[in-house]
């Protein structure tokens, strides 16, 4: 099976979301424990925490997706940011990088990460 690629923003954000509904589910499992408070507080409160952590991603992703570069896919002709040396377009999942030397490559992630493996790659 193919692995499927999007792109990095998509997916921090996509996370983010999980995070709300994992939150609002804890919560609503504290529900089956009305007979003791305790347990009750305690579901609520990790609920809460999730979605706190949520909103603390959001607020990274947001802060993040200021410093990104904005290209013009060349397939849909749209504007999407790009994260690191390598990155999809947000609309049409176009394979996009700003390095030169990784032009023309097969679309590979682990371009971004700073290991020596993917630089014998290059």
């Amino acid at each position: 099976m193919a692995k499927t690629y999007s792109n990095k923003i998509n997916k921090i954000r996509s996370f983010a979301l999980a995070l709300i509904f994992v939150g609002f589910i804890i919560m609503y499992g504290g529900i089956f424990f009305k007979e003791s408070p305790i347990v009750m507080l305690i579901f609520i409160s990790l609920g809460m925490l999730a979605l706190m952590f949520s909103m603390v991603v959001y607020f990274l992703i947001g802060m993040l997706s200021t410093k990104a570069v904005v290209v013009n896919c060349p397939n849909c002709e749209k504007p999407t940011k790009i994260l690191g040396r390598v990155d999809m377009c947000m609309y049409c999942r176009e394979p996009l990088t700003l390095d030169p030397n990784l032009e023309g490559k097969e679309f590979d992630e682990n371009y971004n990460k700073k290991s020596s493996t993917t630089q014998n790659k290059a």
